[in-house]
């Protein structure tokens, strides 16, 4: 496949796997998805609907599916996974059917991904204990348990304090499997802070060089290192029953360079001199405690509930990847996984089932490597940005707009139109099942009540794909006065007629505790969208922190996350 661009896909990331993502074209892969451990998946706005988007992959008819799919529709593709998928069927499918469903779709996603791995390549599952235990029996079905590497544990955040009947939960895991035997490897080091260094370095030269004393004894039997050696202060010393860890050759050019520590008895053992300056620090174990979460004032803090810090991803990708690699994270959420590969000069691929985290990423990236850093303007960094990023599943144009919104090819993406459309004003999608009363999504509006408090209203948005009327705005006002709402946002593929706009012209305008007046129903239209030209929007976004509002002029203000007292 080409990576003369990095890549970012909007949709299913099982659908864009098996369609886009050629086979062995991925160095590394991380993937952190989504399970229902009682984790708050809401993403920035603080509704349950907006987290539909992810239970639309976990859900009973999703999942069913892609088991027909695994034994029946495609079984020799996914043959190896039919083993265990069968016992954990047996095993949870009456005690805990949304957790067999969890691995289901996991393990189809899995077999997946290592089609798409490239013979040297790595994959890291990010995972926490409810569910790491069957995942890593899948990945050994997957992968082959002679291809594990490592279980890694992150203390992912501080201690709790309120824990009575057990034990703190502060951990993460992170399963470590390569496709073959010979993988990408970067040893990561660990520096040492100043005082663990004196502790391990206890000892100083005369030129005030630190060094610790370390074995020459050789880990395994090994005849042909097995010789006595008369070392430059005239004794002869005797190896291990094992024998060195060094030929002679090797051996006396530690002596020559004064690097052998004699023992005090010539009967002691003689070992070697390591020198603090000379060590890229400590090999890294797989305990990981010294990578903290992302504060409340950390710059890299998007208000995302489940964003890594890039410091995590930093040691991941630099160890199993080299520059120029590709990296692939198909459940890539807030984009750190993608952000820190283009900071270390990797290629990539996200992808992700929500258009807000599409966008988020989108942001995040123009704000980080195109805007600010490089001096470039606001048009010249969206250039830079379109000629090295390719975004796929979003509309471009009004032509992609009207494909995405005559797509019916599945439950999954049929509403993926209204689903672009909501997002795109800033709204809340509703995933409700049959008729949507007139309501494809939601907003909360902003507005100041007594005492300075803040006071949030519930709007609706509508979106229609086909040609609109009059009527259609007359309906959709009688849909804002049913939810008590003071306004509401109406999207439209089609132009927007001029007796729709007499419509709203002869209806009362909406006048807000704040002293702003908006029409009662504000019209959106899909070409605004694309060219980026919405009309003044007064509406709650969540961005760079979960306390930050901006509105649609781009100004902002705080609120405490508790109170929502304006500061």
């Amino acid at each position: 496949m080409s990576m003369d661009k990095n890549l970012l896909y909007y949709g299913d990331n099982l659908d864009i796997l098996r369609r886009h993502i050629a086979d062995e074209s991925v160095d590394l892969i991380y993937l952190d998805p989504p399970f229902n451990s009682k984790r708050d998946y809401n993403i920035i706005y603080d509704s349950t609907a907006q987290a539909e988007a992810f239970k639309d992959t976990w859900s009973l008819q999703s999942w069913q599916d892609e088991e027909q799919l695994i034994f029946d529709a495609e079984r020799q593709r996914y043959s190896s996974i039919h083993a265990v998928i069968q016992a954990l069927k047996d095993l949870l499918i009456n005690s805990n059917p949304s957790l067999f469903g969890y691995l289901v779709t996991m393990a189809i996603r899995l077999v997946e991904l290592r089609r798409v791995l490239k013979p040297a390549g790595s994959i890291y599952l990010h995972c926490d204990p409810t569910a790491s235990h069957y995942l890593k029996v899948v990945m050994d079905s997957v992968f082959g348990p002679e291809n594990f590497r490592n279980q890694i544990t992150w203390k992912r955040t501080f201690a709790h304090g309120n824990v009575s009947q057990n034990y703190g939960s502060i951990s993460d895991i992170l399963l470590f499997y390569s496709k073959r035997e010979s993988f990408t490897w970067n040893q990561p080091y660990k520096m040492l802070s100043e005082d663990e260094a004196k502790k391990k370095y206890p000892n100083v030269d005369e030129d005030h060089r630190c060094w610790q004393s370390v074995t020459l004894r050789n880990p395994g039997k090994r005849p042909n290192l097995h010789y006595p050696y008369t070392a430059s202060n005239g004794v002869t010393y005797q190896p291990h029953p094992n024998g060195w860890s060094c030929d002679l050759e090797r051996m006396r050019k530690y002596d020559k360079e004064g690097r052998l520590h004699f023992p005090t008895k010539p009967t002691g053992a003689l070992r070697l001199k390591m020198y603090a300056d000379e060590t890229s620090g400590e090999r890294l174990q797989n305990i990981w405690v010294d990578i903290p979460p992302i504060s409340a004032q950390a710059t890299e803090r998007l208000g995302y509930p489940t964003q890594k810090p890039e410091a995590l991803l930093e040691r991941i990708i630099k160890a199993s990847s080299n520059e120029g690699d590709i990296v692939l994270d198909p459940f890539c959420g807030c984009g750190t996984t993608v952000a820190v590969a283009q900071r270390l000069k990797r290629c990539w691929i996200g992808i992700d089932i929500t258009f807000l985290a599409i966008d988020l990423i989108r942001q995040r990236l123009l704000d980080h490597y195109y805007r600010g850093t490089t001096g470039l303007n606001e048009t010249d960094a969206r250039k830079q940005f379109d000629a090295e990023i390719e975004i796929f599943g979003i509309p471009r144009d009004l032509e992609g707009a009207r494909q995405l919104a005559t797509k019916t090819t599945g439950d999954r993406v049929r509403k993926e139109f209204e689903k672009w459309a909501v997002f795109s004003v800033g709204g809340v999608y509703s995933e409700v099942k049959g008729a949507d009363m007139g309501m494809d999504g939601y907003f909360y509006l902003n507005d100041i009540g007594e005492h300075n408090k803040v006071k949030r209203v519930k709007c609706p948005i509508q979106v229609k794909s086909g040609q609109v009327h009059a009527k259609d705005i007359r309906e959709f006002m009688n849909v804002i006065d049913r939810e008590k709402a003071p306004l509401g946002i109406f999207v439209t593929l089609e132009p927007a007629t001029s007796n729709m706009n007499s419509e709203i012209i002869k209806a009362p305008k909406a006048r807000l505790e704040m002293g702003q007046e908006y029409d009662k129903v504000i019209i959106v239209q899909v070409q605004d969208i694309i060219d980026g030209k919405l009309p003044k929007l007064p509406i709650r976004r969540a961005t760079k922190r979960a306390n930050r509002v901006v509105d649609s002029d781009g100004q902002t203000e705080l609120f405490d996350e508790e109170t929502e007292e304006k500061t």
